[in-house]
């Protein structure tokens, strides 16, 4: 069995980013490879994976979002969120509707809205 391997196309944005919260390369694939979580992104067409890290008295996540075609997988950025946010937080879903009215009104995403 042939495996074959997506390219990852990193943007200036996502390596300032990654320099900013002191990330490698290495660090945001393994976010890549294995999510604890993954959600739509702020941005449509986007996909934003998350894992916790840190410790029990201070927990972080670390957030990569990408966007994914058959050719590449394009890492628009990355940063780290000071505690837990909660899955599908209703405050990042107002947001969602606010910035991206349209977007989310569309056929595909009558779901996602409560």
């Amino acid at each position: 069995m042939i495996i074959k391997k997506i390219k990852v196309f990193w943007t200036n944005h996502s390596k300032d980013k990654m320099r900013f919260y002191k990330l490698s390369e290495q660090r945001v694939l393994r976010i890549l490879n294995f999510p604890k979580r993954v959600e739509e992104g702020i941005a449509p067409n986007t996909i934003a994976m998350m894992q916790q890290a840190g410790s029990k008295k201070h927990p972080y996540e670390i957030w990569a979002m990408i966007q994914e075609t058959k050719a590449r997988r394009k890492i628009i950025s990355a940063w780290k969120y000071p505690g837990i946010t909660k899955p599908h937080s209703e405050i990042a879903f107002n947001f969602f509707r606010r910035e991206y009215g349209d977007y989310f009104l569309s056929e595909n995403n009558k779901d996602m809205i409560g």
